[in-house]
């Protein structure tokens, strides 16, 4: 059916699977949200690809009052995210939602109107508590902290379509099948999962999404984030652009500020090409150019001269017979084709052979390498082997004539020491003899000073006794006698 509304009259058909989001409100909701319009904010939004269909819409919303700590009154688990940046993919901002991707029903991308770098996130939750959680989790955090971008987050109260779309309308309990998700192509139901709904509205799992790197939609390739706007090079002009087919410079035509043919004349590039038609332009001819060939010659770009037959081409003033001069270009075409094919295949050829080549003297240089290498390492290893070995022969030899030398000096050294031992114990014996005589020497010494001190005593008493004067001198006598004996046996 076709759902067509303005801001102000649109209430039963807002939601009915149009977003699958359940944010219609009846006759009372929408009394009461006039009443309160200091409290909510109206936005408008837009979604779906430009050049397919699009659909345009109004979100009422919360206003962000950051005074008041209090949660508005009346709320739904309805929330949106604002200003969400565009280099955030699909995957970027699952991964961002964390722990709550598995409390959102429905997420679906909508495109604000005029910011073109940003997009806003309408999410429903399974539950208020959800949505609550969410928003005290999330509003007024960064999406990252190399970023300086807050997330916003506000409870919606209605989302309307100013829109007119087509569109099939189905009951909550029909039992037909729903559309299935492109990518794992399983039903889009909300009890296997979140459907996020994107710019383009494509819907998809949020598990299946969240594994999708790129920033297109995977079903159309649709970008949410638009290539910049082509300008000129010099003066930034955005109308009348040209750009060089052979060294990429974007300038302005000659009704703007004349860049693009200042270039041609600076450089002599003289082929331009228009970015609103996507037509090439000849400086030099002064004309537009159907078709470009490369020279054989100087292999520069030239025209080449076939008719294309482009528009009416019963007007075609270069061949009377249609068909004779379709059956010449085809020909042509066909020879042109094959030329270039057989050149192709020639340079291929060429390149082949001679990378060929390059690859077989790198390997016979390179095995060259290697042997010389070796041979260097190996020649360098001998010298050092037979130079060790040279010099441990010597030390050999060396150490012969030492040994030899020192087993002559063990036998000498022997020799002297028994001479040496054998005039020790000729010197020991001696002087045991001599320490004898000395000995008897003492003895008889000791018995002569003896004899010397009694013949004294005798004396000394034989002035007492003449009896005993007698006995005294034949002591000391015999006591002599006995002296001289012992010292003529030592001499």
């Amino acid at each position: 059916m076709s759902a067509t509304s303005t801001s102000g009259s649109v209430a039963g058909a807002t939601s009915e699977d149009i977003f699958r989001l359940s944010t219609a409100m009846d006759s009372t909701d929408l009394t009461e949200s006039s009443s309160n319009s200091t409290v909510t904010q109206t936005l408008p939004f837009s979604s779906g690809n430009p050049r397919i269909e699009e659909i345009r819409g109004i979100m009422h919303l919360y206003r962000d009052d950051s005074s008041n700590s209090n949660l508005p009154v009346g709320r739904k688990p309805l929330v949106c995210v604002l200003a969400v940046p565009n280099h955030m993919t699909y995957a970027d901002f699952c991964q961002f939602c964390g722990s709550f991707i598995q409390h959102i029903l429905e997420m679906r991308i909508v495109r604000n109107d005029g910011d073109e770098d940003q997009y806003s996130v309408l999410i429903r939750f399974d539950g208020q508590e959800s949505a609550d959680n969410f928003y005290k989790h999330f509003s007024g955090k960064r999406f990252s902290s190399m970023e300086v971008e807050v997330c916003h987050v506000l409870f919606t109260v209605d989302v309307q379509f100013t829109a007119s779309i087509e569109h099939a309308h189905t009951s909550p309990a029909s039992s037909t099948e729903q559309p299935s998700c492109p990518v794992c192509l399983e039903r889009l139901d909300q009890e296997m999962g979140g459907i996020l709904t994107t710019i383009c509205n494509h819907s998809f799992h949020c598990s299946c999404i969240s594994k999708w790197t790129d920033s297109s939609c995977p079903v159309c390739r649709y970008c949410q984030q638009q290539p910049e706007k082509s300008k000129c090079s010099v003066c930034e002009t955005l109308e009348n652009l040209w750009i060089c087919v052979i060294c990429g410079f974007l300038g302005c035509g000659r009704y703007k500020e004349g860049h693009a043919i200042r270039h041609w004349k600076e450089t002599q590039h003289c082929y331009s090409l228009e970015l609103e038609t996507r037509r090439v332009w000849d400086y030099v001819g002064d004309n537009y150019v159907h078709r470009l060939i490369q020279s054989k010659t100087d292999g520069k770009l030239v025209e080449l001269n076939t008719c294309m037959h482009t528009g009416d081409y019963g007007s075609c003033k270069c061949s009377k017979d249609f068909g004779t001069g379709e059956v010449l270009f085809s020909s042509k075409l066909e020879a042109i084709v094959d030329e270039y094919n057989d050149l192709l295949t020639s340079q291929l050829e060429n390149q082949r052979t001679y990378f060929e080549s390059l690859l077989l003297e790198a390997k016979e240089e390179t095995e060259k390498e290697i042997s010389e290498s070796v041979d260097k390492a190996v020649g360098s290893r001998l010298q050092k082997l037979q130079s060790k070995l040279d010099k441990h022969m010597e030390e050999k030899k060396f150490l012969e004539e030492v040994n030899v030398n020192l087993m002559k000096n063990q036998d000498f050294w022997k020799s002297k020491i028994l001479e040496i031992e054998e005039r020790e114990r000729k010197a020991l014996k001696m002087r045991d003899e001599k320490i004898e005589a000395l000995e008897e020497q003492l003895r008889g010494l000791m018995a002569y000073i003896e004899a010397e001190n009694t013949e004294e005593q005798v004396s000394a008493s034989s002035e007492i006794t003449n009896g005993m004067v007698v006995s005294m001198e034949a002591t000391n006598s015999n006591a002599k006698n006995a002296s001289r004996s012992s010292n003529r046996r030592r001499t």
